[in-house]
């Protein structure tokens, strides 16, 4: 089993953004910072959370079950309706992304349980000025 953890951070709106990415497996931590490309908020979230699910690809084999958390609300509500009015190519690519593994949860927590994901995505967001 593994945990995805994705947090984005921008500055402006739209501007400058960064994706912070934990995943957690076998009692281990990897840790990224990527930067994205400028973008409102909302977009960003849909970045950092493809950017996270391409990293974990590299590190997951297809068969696992993957435990995915983020505390935006409008990625993870688009996941379960898998609908997005806004953000549909973004969605889409996530969905995809996500079908390559057998069973996916994914689970919205508030931004105080996700803090080593937004502190990397803050980290990368200070390193690209």
């Amino acid at each position: 089993m593994f945990k995805l953890y994705t947090d984005a951070a921008t500055k402006g709106n739209p501007g400058p953004s960064s994706a912070g990415i934990l995943i957690v497996a076998a009692q281990k931590q990897y840790q990224f910072s990527q930067q994205l490309p400028p973008s409102s908020n909302h977009e960003a979230e849909f970045n950092a959370a493809i950017a996270g699910w391409k990293k974990l690809a590299e590190f997951a084999q297809p068969a696992e079950t993957i435990l995915f958390f983020s505390d935006s609300r409008i990625v993870m509500d688009s996941l379960a309706k898998k609908y997005s009015k806004s953000y549909p190519q973004q969605l889409q690519q996530l969905l995809t992304l996500q079908e390559t593994f057998p069973l996916v949860i994914n689970r919205w927590i508030p931004e105080k349980e996700n803090k080593g994901a937004h502190t990397l995505a803050t980290q990368g967001l200070h390193k690209l000025k």
